[in-house]
């Protein structure tokens, strides 16, 4: 159930046109629904602003399509993270609204009316990062952000960042994905006032070790206002980017 749901059901009691004891029962889903190997949380939108989200990834199909099933019963927007073609391929089956955004591995159900506001910009170091950026660009637009890409930026070549200065001088927050020495960040980050989100990826040579070097190049960042998510984590940077670029819009979420 989420807030919109809530309100209404209180305010049909309040009217009296449903019972108390009508409404107890349609609350004993609080705080969970339980489908015995999952435990849904149907009332994370009223404390977060967004619905529970599913990784798909160490789940089964059939898992998924419970789970999947049970979330669109209840709640829009949706997002599924980390999904295979198939796995797309079986969501896609319960939503005729569903989308499967191939690149960012993410299947979303968007709530139409939800406009979106603020101004993320995400960038990329390589075009090799692109994948985890799609993940976060798709979750913050899903969320309710609007979202502009500025790909292939990196510090082999960085007159094509300085060249687009007015872009990041104009966003509310930053979302900066980056592999192998992973010194985007701390670049994008002494270039701007806005908050800073770094993402290290795995791309990269032997020494870049999975993306451990990036991560910790971004730990050790020498501009302030940088903030570093894990490694490859498109998803949680595309959240917080959101939760950043709300702050003072006087939006209402959930």
């Amino acid at each position: 159930m989420n807030r919109q749901r809530l309100e209404q059901m209180l305010n049909r009691v309040r009217t009296g046109r449903l019972a108390v004891a009508d409404a107890l029962e349609q609350l004993r889903s609080l705080p969970f629904e339980d489908l015995e190997f999952a435990s849904l949380d149907h009332h994370r939108s009223i404390r977060q602003g967004f619905p529970e989200v599913i990784l798909c990834e160490g789940k089964t199909a059939a898992q998924i399509r419970i789970i999947a099933k049970a979330l669109l019963k209840h709640h829009r927007p949706f997002l599924a993270t980390r999904a295979t073609r198939d796995i797309a391929a079986t969501i896609t089956r319960l939503h005729r609204r569903a989308q499967y955004h191939e690149a960012a591995r993410i299947v979303a159900v968007r709530d139409p009316n939800r406009r979106l506001t603020g101004k993320v910009l995400v960038i990329t170091a390589g075009t090799s990062d692109v994948p985890v950026a799609e993940e976060a660009k798709v979750t913050a637009e899903v969320m309710g952000s609007r979202v502009e890409t500025l790909y292939d930026v990196g510090v082999a070549g960085i007159h094509r960042l300085l060249d687009r200065r007015n872009r990041l001088a104009q966003a509310r927050v930053i979302v900066v994905v980056a592999g192998m020495d992973g010194v985007l960040p701390s670049v994008v980050g002494g270039l701007v006032a806005c908050p800073v989100v770094a993402v290290p990826t795995s791309r990269g040579y032997g020494a870049s070790f999975g993306g451990l070097a990036a991560l910790l190049t971004m730990l050790n960042s020498c501009a302030a206002g940088v903030g570093v998510m894990n490694i490859d984590n498109g998803f949680g940077a595309g959240c917080l980017a959101h939760r950043i670029n709300m702050l003072g819009q006087g939006v209402k979420e959930g």
